[in-house]
């Protein structure tokens, strides 16, 4: 078979698209949809905080995760909560910020070691193929990393606004303001998808597939 295989090349290409746009279109919505209730989110955010901080105590003392680790992610969701300061707005260039990017791919990386130590630990105890492995299921794992690990972080991302002079715009676009003049903030997923488009749209003019008055 040959087109077979071409088509589900194209099948995939299309699928990752649409998908791709999907999820935009949705932290697009969930962005303006923080600008719009952000006393509500910033109180939202915060019980979040602590409610998985108590989660990751818990999993500490009853299912015996380990204590390093999970003072690790303690401490990393108090420095997640250091973000709530100046919700919803954030300086790409403070500290809080920084290092939180920073501990979201450190725990990701701990915790991904972690399981599969385990698993692996796990497996060469077993004495026969019929021994069952005791390890958690990748519900279970995937539930963990979602929830404890890449919830907060997420939030954040979609949460947090910023002023259009931190991510530069391209072209002669002017900055968003609100009714009474003033520049308005604006969620960064706002403005990354924005730029995307704004570039997207400046290599389309000038590959001459768009004439300069069209918008994207």
């Amino acid at each position: 078979m040959w087109i077979l295989p071409l088509v589900g090349y194209l099948g995939s290409i299309v699928g990752f698209c649409f998908l791709t746009l999907a999820i935009a279109s949705g932290l697009y919505y969930l962005s303006e949809l923080v600008e719009e209730h952000t006393v509500i989110a910033k109180r939202l955010l915060t019980r979040l905080i602590y409610f998985i901080i108590g989660l990751q105590v818990i999993l500490c003392l009853v299912d015996g995760f380990p204590i390093l680790l999970t003072f690790m992610g303690v401490a990393s969701h108090i420095v997640y909560l250091g973000n709530m300061r100046r919700f919803p707005f954030v300086k790409l260039s403070d500290p809080l910020f920084v290092a939180s990017c920073v501990l979201v791919l450190v725990n990701h990386y701990f915790w991904f070691q972690h399981f599969s130590d385990a698993q692996h630990r796990s497996y060469s105890r077993m004495s026969s193929i019929y021994d069952q492995p005791d390890i958690p299921s990748f519900t279970e794992i995937a539930s963990f990393f979602g929830l404890c690990v890449w919830l907060i972080p997420f939030a954040l991302f979609v949460s947090l606004s910023a002023s259009d002079n931190v991510l530069p715009t391209i072209g002669t676009e002017q900055p968003s303001r609100d009714v009474d003049g003033k520049n308005k903030r604006q969620g960064m997923v706002k403005v990354i998808v924005d730029n995307v488009l704004s570039a997207i749209g400046e290599v389309s003019r000038l590959a001459g597939w768009k004439k300069p008055e069209d918008r994207f």
